[in-house]
């Protein structure tokens, strides 16, 4: 029960949440994930990136740690931006609503990165992995859904 109360307050604070550059991105001030670097989550060490370090995709703006990861981005960026447009992963396939992220709680699946809520105890990455299949699939419809 604990968990449903907590959820429902998450939800209920998402709306503070949305970037008012862009609609479908979780931003803060046009910059992804809260300035980590995309690429590093694929080496399994997230990294806070640099300003000196960025690039610009969909007028989202995403910061590097290394000209190296910066370059592998911007060769292929669809590779490493995080799925549902970096929102919570587990919000967007329980009820189809944007919450904000922790950015070091994120799991690779697929070749793809999923972020997840992870504050005031309450992990939504273990409820994700209790039930991921069935949440990646109502994820990847409510996102469609979403990105309209």
């Amino acid at each position: 029960m604990r968990t449903i109360i907590t959820f429902i307050i998450i939800i209920i604070a998402a709306g503070n949440s949305f970037s008012q550059n862009d609609k479908h991105f979780n931003t803060k001030k046009g910059v992804a994930i809260d300035g980590y670097d995309p690429v590093s989550y694929f080496a399994n060490t997230p990294k806070k990136g640099d300003e000196s370090l960025s690039h610009t995709h969909n007028e989202v703006t995403y910061l590097f740690s290394t000209e190296e990861n910066l370059q592998k981005f911007a060769k292929t960026p669809q590779k490493y931006i995080p799925e549902y447009g970096g929102w919570c992963a587990y919000a967007i396939g329980k009820s189809g609503k944007k919450v904000k992220v922790n950015p070091e709680t994120y799991k690779i699946k697929g070749g793809k990165l999923y972020l997840f809520y992870n504050f005031n105890g309450y992990n939504t990455l273990n409820d994700w992995n209790k039930n991921e299949e069935s949440l990646l699939k109502s994820a990847s419809a409510n996102w469609e859904k979403i990105a309209q």
